[in-house]
């Protein structure tokens, strides 16, 4: 599926992916957990599909050495990932306006899963980082 569009709570960060979305991913680590308030689903695209349409309050966080995060100054929606030496923007599915069209495919880093959750969809499951889950069109998260 193409032409997603998607943005923050407020407003202030909209964009545009003209071209394939990976199926969601479910992150269940530490860092994803305490961003949002508990594990984050995100798709993925090609970094040069994504076209930002409004970016005035779009700031970038180094959240380690390789990995940053976009969110908005403004609401602080979360809304972009990405990792050092990809191709890929992984987005925060939420963020998307629907109909999406994707669904959920897996879940990584369940090593760090909160211990108030079970994992009982039946979906794929990876300890940690798993790239034939997270590569999939995209090469993001």
């Amino acid at each position: 599926m193409t032409g997603h569009t998607g943005g923050c709570a407020c407003g202030a960060v909209r964009y545009r992916v003209a071209g394939p979305l990976r199926p969601v991913i479910a992150c269940h680590c530490t860092e994803c957990r305490r961003m949002s308030g508990h594990y984050a689903a995100a798709t993925a695209c090609r970094r040069e599909c994504l076209r930002l349409e409004a970016a005035a309050s779009l700031r970038w966080w180094s959240s380690s050495a390789d990995h940053r995060r976009g969110f908005c100054a403004e609401c602080g929606s979360l809304l972009f990932w990405e990792r050092e030496g990809t191709a890929g923007t992984s987005i925060f599915a939420g963020t998307l306006d629907q109909p999406t069209g994707l669904t959920l495919a897996g879940h990584i880093y369940t090593a760090e899963k909160g211990d108030y959750y079970e994992i009982a969809d039946g979906l794929p499951q990876a300890e940690r980082r798993d790239p034939t889950l997270t590569t999939q069109m995209g090469e993001g998260g």
